[in-house]
């Protein structure tokens, strides 16, 4: 069993397709399906189903699949250690984030790293805190960026706190609230609400605040995207809370001071285990060169 051989079954199961793999293979059509017989002979089983309309996997293909995964970061991980034992980064980077961190720009660090680090392979995975630190922890995901109330701490991974920040109140520029200088949760407990999905950490934050205050309030709108979640408040929808350092990166809104707004942290977290040579040159990039235990 060959690592090309895998490559070629991965790229077929990722495409459902035998021509956009070969292209992604960057081999002709009739090599990579030669190999791929030639490991099902091999393995005495099919791994893909094959009509004229698609392609699938078998459940002996789903059964070998993530082994085959498996099998071919391992290369790629030795692969980049090799090449940092002899002074060069290379390999893969994979970097998640909450949609509104604002303590690290994270565009201009991966900037930096891909110009001191250029031959690393980036990729960004957007999603919830706690979704992250899940990944984190499993190895999907290297380092990611979070936001949590201040009740909750990561575990099970390395942490660095980056900064703190209060949530403030987001109204469209023609909204009642909108000239206010400061208003309390009691006053934005009368307002129609757009807020992340329930048992979120970013909707945690204001659920608790609203509920050790003795209050509720009227969620009318789930949005997954924070961006998305500010242009509905611009449209007259309803009110939203978030973090000022967040909310100065928006338009077509208006901010307004919560006397008794809770408090989001964020993290940087990374595995706990051993790190690729990329994922330890991107934390220094962040100025965190002791991240090897840190907790």
């Amino acid at each position: 069993m060959e690592l090309q051989q895998m490559r070629y079954v991965v790229a077929v199961a990722e495409t459902n397709s035998f021509t956009r793999a070969a292209e992604r293979c960057l081999v002709v059509q009739s090599a990579l399906s030669h190999q791929i017989a030639r490991l099902e002979r091999e393995l005495g089983a099919r791994l893909f189903e094959r009509t004229t309309r698609r392609v699938r996997l078998t459940p002996a293909g789903a059964a070998f699949l993530p082994a085959a995964r498996q099998c071919l970061d391992a290369a790629e991980r030795a692969a980049a250690e090799v090449a940092a034992a002899v002074g060069e980064v290379r390999g893969r980077l994979s970097v998640g984030l909450i949609p509104s961190v604002a303590a690290v720009d994270i565009p201009r660090a991966l900037r930096d790293f891909r110009r001191q680090y250029p031959k690393v392979r980036i990729s960004l995975r957007v999603g919830a805190s706690d979704d992250l630190v899940e990944q984190v922890e499993q190895g999907a995901v290297e380092v990611a960026f979070l936001g949590l109330p201040t009740t909750v701490r990561p575990e099970g991974v390395g942490v660095r706190e980056l900064a703190r920040d209060r949530l403030v109140a987001v109204v469209a520029p023609d909204h009642p609230l909108a000239d206010e200088p400061a208003v309390d949760l009691r006053r934005l407990s009368s307002e129609v609400f757009v807020d992340l999905p329930a048992k979120t950490a970013g909707r945690a934050q204001s659920d608790l605040a609203f509920s050790a205050a003795g209050l509720t309030r009227d969620v009318a709108f789930e949005v997954t995207n924070a961006d998305f979640l500010a242009r509905m408040v611009g449209q007259g929808l309803g009110v939203a809370m978030l973090p000022s350092a967040y909310v100065a990166q928006l338009s077509g809104v208006t901010t307004v001071e919560v006397t008794d707004a809770p408090t989001r942290v964020e993290y940087v977290i990374w595995s706990p285990g051993s790190r690729t040579p990329a994922a330890t040159a991107f934390l220094r990039i962040l100025d965190i060169p002791d991240a090897h235990g840190a907790q």
